[in-house]
Formats: structure tokens, C-alpha cells, sequence
């Protein structure tokens, strides 16, 4: 397996990516590819947690990314700069299909926590916004689907806090308020989330899910009635405390790959 890491601009952002050579026993010359998005309150990237991700999907046969990007340390109010960030890791990954033995048409950013966030508004965003601000066309940015994960939806809705970090987000609350944003252009959707999530309520993900049932729009919704914030693989492998290994939550994985694969 092959490991890149390519910068994105000149921000801090920085894709990595674990990358198949193709199997001469198979004949497979190219692989869907995922884009995971991790958390991190928009303050660190976890670094190791969002790699054994990414391994997660390479075990299962895909092109496999992690994205690092842009911090409220390297800009306030952040706004839409990490949504940008994602919106150049998939040019790259377009740009490089061929080279990087991927299928243009089949890659999926997964986002998780605020994660989740980019790419929800990633996915309201790759048409009707994103095009004008990198100066490139909607099918260059378009996603095949998207996968949220415990997500941020909207910073008004129980994550965060308080005023203070809010000002730190943005200047523009109806701008990352990603429900308000769905539009008939959004991609399909698969969203899971635990029903007693301490930090991120719940309803940030039914909210976004509602917005789609309101459009008509394919989505899937898995509810898991316990886990905590920060789930990641809900195994042995991410749980940062004995609670957050989850052998039921855990299913998710499983569950993505199947509507993934019923997607392609």
C-alpha cells in the first residue's frame, strides 16, 4: 500500500491518503474512494483516530483519505475555510484519479463531529457556492454520496456552548447552519448518531435528516440508543474510554459499507 500526503493551497490544510496498487490477480485497476473528515471542535485533529478510519475503508477495498483542515487556530471566524479545504481535496482526488487508481465517480467524504459538519454543508455547498469561490465546475466538486457520523449540524442547536466560541465559528450563523442550506442538489446521505450523545444532541442529526425528507432527497438514519461523543469505529481500536466500545454502535461500519456498496 502506497502513502501519500499532498498539501491543499497555501493553508494548512493536507490530504493523506492509503492507496491500493491495482491486483493483477483480480483485474481491479480502480477503487471507490472515501474522504474522512475528522473532529475536533475545529481546535486539533485527531490524527491517529482519523487514520484508523481511513485504514477501516482501505481494508475494504477503497482508496482511503484523511483530511487536515483548517484550524480556529489558523483563522477567525473559520467560516467556510475547512469546507474549501474538502472542496480541494476532492479536486485533487479528481485531478489525480488516474494516477491514484480511483473511479472519479465514487468518492464519498465521512465526516465525523465537526467533521460532520464540513461535509453536510460540503453537501449543500458543492453546487450552488463552492464552484464560484474556487473558480471550478459543480461536477469537479460533485460528491457521489456522503456519510455523517455523530455530526455537528447546526452551532445553534447544543454544540457549542456558548456565545464566545460561537463568534470564533463564523460571523454568519445561517451560513453553517447546514439544515437551512439542504437543497434539491444534495447527494445521498447516510447519517448515524447515538440517541444520548452528551456534547453534540442528537437532534442536530434529525434535524438534517428532516431537512432531506423534506426534499425528497435518499437518505439513510441510524439511531444507536447509547454511546458517547466521539465514537469513531465504536470498538476496542478508537474507544478513548471504556464506554466507547460499543459491540451494537460498532454495526455502523457495516451498515455504511453495505449502502456504499448498494449506492455504486
Amino acid at each position: 500500500m502506497q502513502v501519500i500526503q499532498q498539501k491543499l493551497g497555501t493553508g494548512p490544510a493536507q490530504l493523506t491518503g492509503f492507496l491500493h496498487t491495482p491486483d493483477q490477480n483480480t483485474g481491479k485497476t480502480h477503487y471507490p474512494a472515501i474522504i474522512i473528515v475528522p473532529g475536533g471542535g475545529y481546535t486539533h485533529i485527531p490524527v491517529g483516530q482519523a487514520e484508523a478510519l481511513a485504514m477501516a475503508f482501505a481494508g475494504h477495498g477503497y482508496q482511503a483519505f484523511y483530511l487536515e483542515y483548517t484550524l480556529l487556530s489558523d483563522q477567525q471566524p473559520l467560516g467556510l475555510a475547512p469546507v474549501l479545504d474538502l472542496a480541494r481535496a476532492m479536486q485533487l482526488i479528481r485531478q489525480q484519479a488516474t494516477s491514484w487508481h480511483i473511479d472519479p465517480e465514487q468518492v464519498t467524504p465521512v465526516g465525523f463531529s465537526v467533521g460532520g459538519h464540513i461535509v453536510a454543508l460540503y453537501n449543500d455547498y458543492w453546487q450552488t457556492k463552492l464552484p464560484a469561490l474556487l473558480q471550478t465546475t459543480a461536477a469537479e466538486l460533485k460528491p457521489h454520496n456522503v456519510i455523517l457520523s455523530y455530526p455537528v449540524i447546526n452551532p445553534t442547536a447544543g454544540y457549542p456552548t456558548d456565545a464566545t466560541t460561537l463568534a470564533k465559528w463564523t460571523n454568519n450563523v445561517s451560513e453553517m447552519a447546514a439544515e437551512a442550506q439542504v437543497n434539491s442538489q444534495n447527494r445521498p446521505t447516510f447519517i448515524w448518531v447515538t440517541a444520548d450523545d452528551p456534547l453534540v444532541p442528537a437532534t442536530n442529526a434529525l434535524a438534517y435528516a428532516n431537512a432531506l425528507a423534506q426534499q425528497q432527497l435518499p437518505y439513510e438514519l441510524h439511531v444507536f440508543a447509547h454511546g458517547p461523543h466521539g465514537l469513531a469505529l465504536a470498538n476496542a481500536q478508537t474507544a478513548w474510554k471504556a464506554d466507547a466500545n460499543q459491540p451494537h454502535a460498532a454495526h455502523w461500519l457495516t451498515l455504511a459499507l453495505e449502502w456504499l456498496q448498494s449506492q455504486a
